[in-house]
Protein backbone atom coordinates (compact mmCIF):
# COMPACT_ATOMS: atom_id res chain seq x y z
CA UNK A 1 0.00 0.00 0.00
CA UNK A 2 1.21 3.18 -1.53
CA UNK A 3 2.26 5.74 2.11
CA UNK A 4 0.04 8.93 1.93
CA UNK A 5 0.80 12.22 0.37
CA UNK A 6 0.12 13.99 3.79
CA UNK A 7 3.96 14.25 5.31
CA UNK A 8 2.76 16.73 8.70
CA UNK A 9 3.97 15.80 11.91
CA UNK A 10 0.88 16.18 13.25
CA UNK A 11 0.39 18.82 16.30
CA UNK A 12 3.55 17.97 18.03
CA UNK A 13 5.32 21.32 18.14
CA UNK A 14 9.01 19.08 18.56
CA UNK A 15 8.14 17.67 15.23
CA UNK A 16 7.54 20.76 13.47
CA UNK A 17 10.48 22.78 14.81
CA UNK A 18 12.72 19.82 14.34
CA UNK A 19 11.97 19.84 10.65
CA UNK A 20 12.16 23.48 10.55
CA UNK A 21 15.74 23.61 11.86
CA UNK A 22 16.50 20.89 9.44
CA UNK A 23 15.46 23.18 6.44
CA UNK A 24 17.17 26.47 8.00
CA UNK A 25 20.39 24.45 8.62
CA UNK A 26 20.39 22.78 4.53
CA UNK A 27 19.39 26.31 3.08
CA UNK A 28 22.09 27.65 5.31
CA UNK A 29 24.92 25.01 4.68
CA UNK A 30 23.76 25.29 0.77
CA UNK A 31 24.32 29.40 1.03
CA UNK A 32 27.50 29.17 2.93
CA UNK A 33 28.77 26.68 0.67
CA UNK A 34 27.92 28.23 -2.39
CA UNK A 35 29.78 31.76 -0.64
CA UNK A 36 32.52 29.40 -0.48
CA UNK A 37 33.11 28.56 -3.77
CA UNK A 38 32.58 32.26 -4.89
CA UNK A 39 35.29 33.78 -2.34
CA UNK A 40 37.45 30.80 -3.75
CA UNK A 41 36.68 31.33 -7.19
CA UNK A 42 37.28 35.37 -7.10
CA UNK A 43 39.72 35.75 -4.09
CA UNK A 44 41.83 33.03 -3.84
CA UNK A 45 43.39 34.77 -1.06
CA UNK A 46 40.83 35.01 1.26
CA UNK A 47 39.58 31.10 0.86
CA UNK A 48 43.27 30.57 1.66
CA UNK A 49 43.23 32.60 4.79
CA UNK A 50 39.84 31.00 5.44
CA UNK A 51 40.76 27.66 5.07
CA UNK A 52 43.91 28.17 7.50
CA UNK A 53 41.56 29.45 10.14
CA UNK A 54 39.43 26.63 9.57
CA UNK A 55 42.35 24.14 10.30
CA UNK A 56 43.40 26.04 13.15
CA UNK A 57 39.83 25.76 15.08
CA UNK A 58 39.70 22.18 13.83
CA UNK A 59 43.08 21.31 15.15
CA UNK A 60 41.97 20.08 18.79
CA UNK A 61 39.40 18.09 17.74
CA UNK A 62 41.51 15.88 15.23
CA UNK A 63 44.49 15.48 17.82
CA UNK A 64 42.36 14.44 19.93
CA UNK A 65 40.45 12.30 17.66
CA UNK A 66 43.58 10.81 16.45
CA UNK A 67 45.01 10.14 19.96
CA UNK A 68 41.16 7.97 20.90
CA UNK A 69 42.09 6.41 17.44
CA UNK A 70 45.80 5.49 19.03
CA UNK A 71 44.57 4.04 22.54
CA UNK A 72 41.81 2.40 21.00
CA UNK A 73 44.03 0.52 18.16
CA UNK A 74 47.19 0.00 20.93
CA UNK A 75 44.34 -1.45 23.13
CA UNK A 76 43.18 -3.83 20.85
CA UNK A 77 46.64 -4.88 19.78
CA UNK A 78 47.58 -5.12 22.91
CA UNK A 79 44.26 -7.71 24.10
CA UNK A 80 45.16 -9.49 21.00
CA UNK A 81 48.80 -10.13 21.89
CA UNK A 82 47.74 -11.17 25.24
CA UNK A 83 45.14 -13.72 24.14
CA UNK A 84 47.89 -15.11 21.46
CA UNK A 85 50.79 -14.85 23.59
CA UNK A 86 50.09 -18.45 24.47
CA UNK A 87 50.86 -19.67 20.93
CA UNK A 88 53.20 -16.96 19.97
CA UNK A 89 55.21 -18.67 22.80
CA UNK A 90 55.11 -22.12 21.86
CA UNK A 91 55.95 -21.19 18.22
CA UNK A 92 58.92 -19.45 19.26
CA UNK A 93 60.37 -22.42 21.48
CA UNK A 94 59.95 -24.28 18.63
CA UNK A 95 62.07 -22.13 16.49
CA UNK A 96 64.73 -21.91 19.49
CA UNK A 97 64.95 -25.55 19.45
CA UNK A 98 65.23 -26.10 15.51
CA UNK A 99 68.17 -23.11 15.74
CA UNK A 100 70.00 -24.58 17.85
CA UNK A 101 69.78 -28.03 17.02
CA UNK A 102 71.01 -26.78 13.52
CA UNK A 103 73.88 -24.98 15.31
CA UNK A 104 74.56 -27.66 16.96
CA UNK A 105 75.01 -29.66 13.95
CA UNK A 106 77.10 -26.64 12.19
CA UNK A 107 79.34 -26.53 15.13
CA UNK A 108 79.90 -29.88 14.99
CA UNK A 109 80.56 -30.31 11.20
CA UNK A 110 83.03 -27.13 11.72
CA UNK A 111 84.77 -29.25 14.47
CA UNK A 112 85.13 -32.51 11.93
CA UNK A 113 86.19 -30.18 9.17
CA UNK A 114 88.37 -28.89 11.52
CA UNK A 115 89.57 -32.85 12.62
CA UNK A 116 90.23 -33.63 9.04
CA UNK A 117 92.14 -31.09 7.83
CA UNK A 118 94.62 -31.64 10.40
CA UNK A 119 94.31 -35.29 9.98
CA UNK A 120 95.30 -34.62 5.75
CA UNK A 121 97.92 -32.37 7.34
CA UNK A 122 99.61 -35.07 9.36
CA UNK A 123 98.95 -37.39 5.99
CA UNK A 124 101.19 -35.52 4.19
CA UNK A 125 103.44 -35.01 7.37
CA UNK A 126 103.53 -38.20 7.28
CA UNK A 127 104.89 -39.52 3.73
CA UNK A 128 104.81 -43.23 4.18
CA UNK A 129 101.55 -43.61 5.94
CA UNK A 130 99.35 -47.01 4.45
CA UNK A 131 96.41 -45.47 4.74
CA UNK A 132 93.60 -43.26 6.32
CA UNK A 133 90.12 -44.49 7.71
CA UNK A 134 87.61 -44.43 10.27
CA UNK A 135 87.27 -45.66 13.58
CA UNK A 136 84.08 -48.17 13.70
CA UNK A 137 84.06 -48.64 16.89
CA UNK A 138 85.22 -49.49 20.27
CA UNK A 139 84.87 -50.81 23.85
CA UNK A 140 83.36 -48.88 26.48
CA UNK A 141 82.13 -51.24 29.47
CA UNK A 142 85.06 -53.89 28.61
CA UNK A 143 87.48 -54.30 30.94
CA UNK A 144 90.07 -54.54 27.20
CA UNK A 145 90.12 -51.38 25.43
CA UNK A 146 90.07 -52.08 21.64
CA UNK A 147 88.74 -50.38 18.39
CA UNK A 148 87.66 -51.67 15.01
CA UNK A 149 89.69 -49.92 12.17
CA UNK A 150 87.85 -49.60 8.97
CA UNK A 151 91.43 -50.75 6.62
CA UNK A 152 92.29 -54.35 6.51
CA UNK A 153 94.86 -57.25 5.30
CA UNK A 154 93.91 -55.97 2.03
CA UNK A 155 94.70 -52.61 2.32
CA UNK A 156 98.39 -53.96 3.33
CA UNK A 157 97.80 -53.57 7.06
CA UNK A 158 99.82 -55.83 9.52
CA UNK A 159 100.25 -56.48 13.20
CA UNK A 160 102.22 -54.23 15.18
CA UNK A 161 101.31 -51.11 12.90
CA UNK A 162 101.06 -47.79 14.58
CA UNK A 163 97.60 -46.06 14.32
CA UNK A 164 97.70 -42.36 15.19
CA UNK A 165 95.43 -39.58 14.30
CA UNK A 166 96.33 -35.29 14.49
CA UNK A 167 96.00 -35.55 18.15
CA UNK A 168 98.18 -37.92 19.09
CA UNK A 169 98.92 -42.07 19.41
CA UNK A 170 95.96 -44.25 19.03
CA UNK A 171 97.39 -47.46 19.71
CA UNK A 172 98.82 -50.45 17.55
CA UNK A 173 97.09 -52.77 15.29
CA UNK A 174 96.25 -55.98 17.29
CA UNK A 175 94.60 -58.39 14.34
CA UNK A 176 93.54 -58.16 11.18
CA UNK A 177 90.91 -58.92 9.00
CA UNK A 178 90.22 -59.13 4.99
CA UNK A 179 89.10 -55.50 5.50
CA UNK A 180 88.75 -54.57 8.93
CA UNK A 181 91.54 -54.81 11.95
CA UNK A 182 91.20 -54.77 15.80
CA UNK A 183 93.29 -52.08 17.15
CA UNK A 184 94.86 -52.25 20.88
CA UNK A 185 94.12 -48.74 22.18
CA UNK A 186 96.66 -46.92 24.22
CA UNK A 187 94.45 -46.86 27.20
CA UNK A 188 94.67 -50.94 27.61
CA UNK A 189 96.27 -52.44 30.85
CA UNK A 190 97.92 -54.46 28.42
CA UNK A 191 99.69 -51.46 26.30
CA UNK A 192 102.93 -50.63 27.59
CA UNK A 193 104.75 -48.14 25.65
CA UNK A 194 107.75 -46.74 25.41
CA UNK A 195 108.00 -43.14 25.80
CA UNK A 196 109.99 -39.98 27.07
CA UNK A 197 109.46 -36.17 28.18
CA UNK A 198 109.57 -34.15 25.62
CA UNK A 199 110.85 -31.47 27.50
CA UNK A 200 114.26 -32.88 28.61
CA UNK A 201 114.28 -36.74 26.59
CA UNK A 202 113.04 -38.55 30.28
CA UNK A 203 112.68 -42.10 29.07
CA UNK A 204 109.74 -43.99 30.32
CA UNK A 205 106.75 -46.52 29.86
CA UNK A 206 103.46 -45.44 30.26
CA UNK A 207 100.47 -48.27 30.91
CA UNK A 208 97.36 -48.07 29.95
CA UNK A 209 94.84 -47.91 33.10
CA UNK A 210 91.39 -48.82 30.78
CA UNK A 211 89.83 -45.50 32.09
CA UNK A 212 91.64 -42.56 29.48
CA UNK A 213 94.48 -42.17 31.01
CA UNK A 214 97.72 -44.10 31.44
CA UNK A 215 100.14 -44.86 33.96
CA UNK A 216 103.74 -43.61 33.79
CA UNK A 217 106.93 -45.17 35.60
CA UNK A 218 110.40 -43.62 35.44
CA UNK A 219 112.69 -46.40 33.95
CA UNK A 220 116.10 -45.22 36.69
CA UNK A 221 114.41 -45.63 39.79
CA UNK A 222 114.94 -42.41 42.43
CA UNK A 223 113.23 -39.43 43.02
CA UNK A 224 109.92 -38.90 40.99
CA UNK A 225 111.02 -36.36 38.56
CA UNK A 226 107.35 -36.18 36.73
CA UNK A 227 105.00 -32.60 37.19
CA UNK A 228 101.71 -31.40 36.01
CA UNK A 229 101.91 -30.33 32.06
CA UNK A 230 104.57 -32.59 31.50
CA UNK A 231 103.86 -34.03 27.71
CA UNK A 232 104.82 -37.89 27.25
CA UNK A 233 105.82 -38.60 23.57
CA UNK A 234 107.15 -42.30 22.04
CA UNK A 235 110.85 -42.65 22.32
CA UNK A 236 111.18 -44.99 19.31
CA UNK A 237 112.81 -47.68 21.77
CA UNK A 238 111.35 -51.34 20.83
CA UNK A 239 111.11 -50.39 16.92
CA UNK A 240 107.27 -50.28 16.78
CA UNK A 241 106.55 -46.75 16.97
CA UNK A 242 108.25 -43.68 15.93
CA UNK A 243 109.64 -41.02 17.83
CA UNK A 244 108.15 -38.02 18.48
CA UNK A 245 104.28 -39.50 18.47
CA UNK A 246 102.51 -37.51 21.21
CA UNK A 247 100.56 -39.89 23.65
CA UNK A 248 99.67 -38.50 27.27
CA UNK A 249 100.05 -35.23 29.28
CA UNK A 250 100.45 -35.75 32.71
CA UNK A 251 97.90 -34.86 35.23
CA UNK A 252 98.94 -36.11 38.99
CA UNK A 253 102.15 -37.84 40.88
CA UNK A 254 101.86 -40.96 42.14
CA UNK A 255 104.16 -42.96 44.32
CA UNK A 256 106.19 -44.26 41.70
CA UNK A 257 105.58 -42.15 38.89
CA UNK A 258 103.04 -40.44 37.30
CA UNK A 259 99.26 -40.34 36.11
CA UNK A 260 98.72 -38.92 32.49
CA UNK A 261 95.45 -38.05 30.12
CA UNK A 262 95.94 -39.47 26.83
CA UNK A 263 95.83 -37.02 24.10
CA UNK A 264 93.72 -39.08 21.14
CA UNK A 265 91.37 -40.33 22.88
CA UNK A 266 89.46 -43.24 20.92
CA UNK A 267 85.69 -41.45 21.72
CA UNK A 268 86.55 -38.35 20.35
CA UNK A 269 88.58 -39.88 17.70
CA UNK A 270 86.80 -40.27 14.45
CA UNK A 271 89.47 -40.68 11.34
CA UNK A 272 93.32 -42.21 11.61
CA UNK A 273 96.18 -42.91 10.01
CA UNK A 274 98.03 -46.13 9.78
CA UNK A 275 101.80 -46.14 10.23
CA UNK A 276 104.13 -48.43 9.28
CA UNK A 277 106.34 -49.85 12.45
CA UNK A 278 109.24 -47.66 13.00
CA UNK A 279 112.08 -50.64 12.72
CA UNK A 280 110.12 -53.10 10.75
CA UNK A 281 113.55 -55.36 9.91
CA UNK A 282 114.74 -55.03 13.73
CA UNK A 283 111.29 -56.22 14.65
CA UNK A 284 111.55 -58.72 11.56
CA UNK A 285 114.89 -60.07 13.11
CA UNK A 286 113.98 -60.01 16.90
CA UNK A 287 110.92 -62.34 15.78
CA UNK A 288 113.37 -64.79 13.76
CA UNK A 289 116.02 -65.34 16.26
CA UNK A 290 113.22 -66.05 18.81
CA UNK A 291 111.59 -68.40 16.30
CA UNK A 292 115.46 -69.71 15.26
CA UNK A 293 116.19 -70.23 19.20
CA UNK A 294 112.68 -71.81 19.29
CA UNK A 295 113.57 -74.10 16.27
CA UNK A 296 116.93 -75.00 18.28
CA UNK A 297 115.24 -76.11 21.34
CA UNK A 298 112.77 -78.14 19.39
CA UNK A 299 115.72 -79.76 17.88
CA UNK A 300 118.01 -80.59 20.79
CA UNK A 301 114.64 -82.00 22.36
CA UNK A 302 114.55 -84.75 19.58
CA UNK A 303 117.83 -85.49 19.19
CA UNK A 304 117.85 -86.32 23.08
CA UNK A 305 114.87 -88.18 22.51
CA UNK A 306 116.35 -90.33 19.23
CA UNK A 307 119.29 -91.11 21.62
CA UNK A 308 117.23 -92.49 24.52
CA UNK A 309 115.40 -94.53 22.16
CA UNK A 310 118.74 -95.53 20.44
CA UNK A 311 120.48 -96.53 24.10
CA UNK A 312 117.23 -98.45 25.01
CA UNK A 313 117.63 -100.47 21.53
CA UNK A 314 121.26 -101.72 22.50
CA UNK A 315 120.09 -103.07 25.86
Amino acid sequence: MAPPNNRRPGFSKRAQYSIFASYLLGILGAVVGLLLLLISIFDPRGFSALRTIGAEATAPVSKTLVEIGSVTGNAAENISAYFNAASKNAAMKRELERNRIEILEARSLKQENERLKRLLGLEKEVPDAIGMARLISSTSSSSRRIATLGLGASDGILVGQPVRAPEGLVGRVLETGPTTARILLVADSQNVIPVKRASDGLPAFATGRSDGTVEVKPINLGKNPFKGGDLMITSGSGGLYAPGIPVAVVIRQTDTGAIARILANSAKVSHVIVQPMFQAETVAAVKAEQGDETDEDNDGLEAGNDNTESAGGSE
